[in-house]
């Protein structure tokens, strides 16, 4: 028994035209989540102005070491990345220029002993690279360690009571 090969198009079958249809598909789907949590370098005076004086405020006494804007869930926010005393510190902002959340380096020391404790457990025999605490509101939300387990660059987020979360 022979089979047969429909041309729809010369020089595609419909096997190959489902194949590319299927791809233009997931392509068009992927395109617009990767282009959600895309972030951008931007200048100081590219900034809205009520943003401009909260990155002024945020920075005193720290050196600017970047600012950037990124689209999530269809929300623009930016970002202003400082350096205070030898520590980094990320200010996540609106479009009103409120301060949406703080991402601070921190010691891994200086954390309430169940947030260490669940980290040094989780990372193991790896290596803990970073520590930064997560302040949504004035109050620290989380803990979040950059960490370096067999080779591989990761991050382990915790509560302050030592609960694990979702990176």
């Amino acid at each position: 028994m022979m089979t047969r090969t429909t041309k729809v198009i010369p020089g595609f079958t419909r096997h190959g035209l489902t194949v590319c249809g299927l791809f233009l598909l997931f392509t068009a789907c992927l395109r617009p989540a990767l282009a959600q949590e895309a972030e951008r370098p931007v200048k100081m005076k590219d900034l809205p102005v009520v943003v401009q004086a909260t990155v002024r405020e945020q920075s005193k006494g720290a050196t600017l070491r970047g600012l950037s804007m990124e689209t999530k869930d269809g929300q623009t926010f930016y970002e202003a990345s400082l350096q205070i005393n030898g520590h980094l510190k990320d200010v996540l902002m609106d479009t009103r220029g409120n301060v949406v959340e703080t991402e601070e380096q921190v010691v891994l020391g200086s954390l309430p002993p169940a947030a260490k404790a669940e980290i040094v457990k989780q990372v193991g025999k790896g290596k803990i690279l970073l520590v930064e605490s997560i302040t949504r509101n004035n109050t620290i939300v989380a803990y979040e360690a950059h960490v370096k387990i067999a080779g591989q660059i990761s991050e382990i987020k915790v509560a302050p009571d030592g609960k694990p979360l979702a990176p």
